[in-house]
């Protein structure tokens, strides 16, 4: 019995976004980042998918690096959000996990370790995130005192973060780069600033390392609607349960949010925010039936929502719905929610099935 609510996961289309990074950065080697469950497609699958093509995986926290060693992943691993204790840092240097160093507990915990086995580093520069890292001021001292230590594998890798890659026309992106380049210029060490929004749009900031992530999951990472040539990763589906004929004037949904300009039918399909559709979607939100678009309609429930079938005489209880994927863009309904196409990748819940299109040809 296939389920009501599933998605689908396309290797293929993985591994064809990934040649787009190498096309973008040519000479640098790449950290796949699939934190969050690989951003929502599935930690695992797209591990596997990607783990002879890619120099390192980065995930944010150490319990996904975990994950990743126990089903037998053996790339590098970086955890970007590095180590918080001792704990963490013992399961770090057990499984030939690199960390990123961003605080002065960290090093203190570096320095106080006397165990023969070293740990590959991430030293990290704050260029105006203003999250994680030290400052361009504090920047050489920090670098120095990891160089002194002997837990520390050398040469430090040495990256950053830009906040605003986003938008390819900002004035503060440049300069974030120049900051590092000029923090970095005389340091020894491999070095790292371009995310997917500064690979697609910020040559300057190509480096020795790149981390791509919404980008290998074929979601523009861009502010502007640009044309790219990214393929949609993950495709959501559902499928109508029932068919209601309403009069115009009738109410829909909660609070009759919705009121029908005209007679039509409604088409009740199986998806709400308990399986990470977003509430806050607005009517007129398209999801396709049959191929084609009919809108959303009142409001977003936990298990359901409403579509209007007016122009969609031949729909039927059973017919798929589709609610983002190759035909239909995952931005374009994050645009109609107010919110990002992150959240949505991300917010599929554990009640939607997972089925993974895997490249049995390699």
């Amino acid at each position: 019995m296939q389920a009501t609510t599933y998605a689908v996961i396309d290797t293929l289309a993985i591994k064809h976004n990934l040649s787009l990074v190498r096309q973008y950065a040519a000479h640098s080697k790449i950290m796949a980042i699939i934190k969050a469950n690989a951003y929502g497609h599935g930690l695992f699958a797209v591990a596997e998918a990607l783990q002879e093509s890619v120099d390192a995986f980065g995930v944010a926290r150490v319990d996904e690096g975990i994950q990743l060693r126990k089903a037998g992943i053996s790339n590098k691993i970086t955890i970007l959000e590095g180590f918080t204790c001792q704990q963490e840092l013992d399961s770090l240097v057990q499984l030939n996990l690199d960390a990123v160093i961003h605080s002065d507990k960290q090093i203190k915990l570096l320095q106080q370790q006397v165990a023969d086995n070293k740990i590959s580093v991430w030293l990290k520069l704050d260029v105006g995130m203003n999250r994680l890292g030290f400052n361009a001021a504090e920047f050489k001292t920090v670098y120095e005192k990891l160089q002194r230590c002997r837990f520390v594998k050398k040469p430090l890798g040495l990256m950053t973060h830009l906040s605003c890659a986003d938008d390819p026309d900002s004035l503060i992106t440049a300069k974030q780069i120049a900051v590092f380049n000029d923090s970095v210029s005389h340091l020894d060490g491999e070095k790292s600033i371009a995310n997917s929004a500064a690979i697609i749009s910020w040559p300057d900031a190509i480096s020795d390392w790149v981390r791509p992530g919404i980008m290998l999951y074929g979601v523009s990472p861009l502010s502007k609607e640009i044309k790219l040539q990214l393929k949609p990763v993950m495709s959501l589906y559902s499928r109508i349960i029932a068919i209601k004929h309403i009069q115009a004037g009738e109410a829909v949904g909660y609070s009759g949010a919705w009121v029908s300009p005209h007679n039509t039918r409604l088409g009740v399909v199986a998806v709400g925010y308990g399986d990470g559709y977003p509430r806050y979607a607005k009517n007129g939100t398209p999801v396709l039936v049959n191929g084609e678009r009919v809108p959303l309609v009142g409001r977003v429930s936990m298990d359901m929502i409403t579509v209007d079938l007016a122009n969609q005489a031949n729909a039927k209880v059973g017919d798929t719905v589709t609610l983002w994927g190759k035909s239909l863009a995952v931005e374009e309904i994050a645009r109609y929610a107010d919110t990002i196409p992150y959240t949505l990748t991300c917010g599929i819940t554990q009640r939607v099935t997972i089925e993974t299109l895997v490249d049995n040809d390699g």
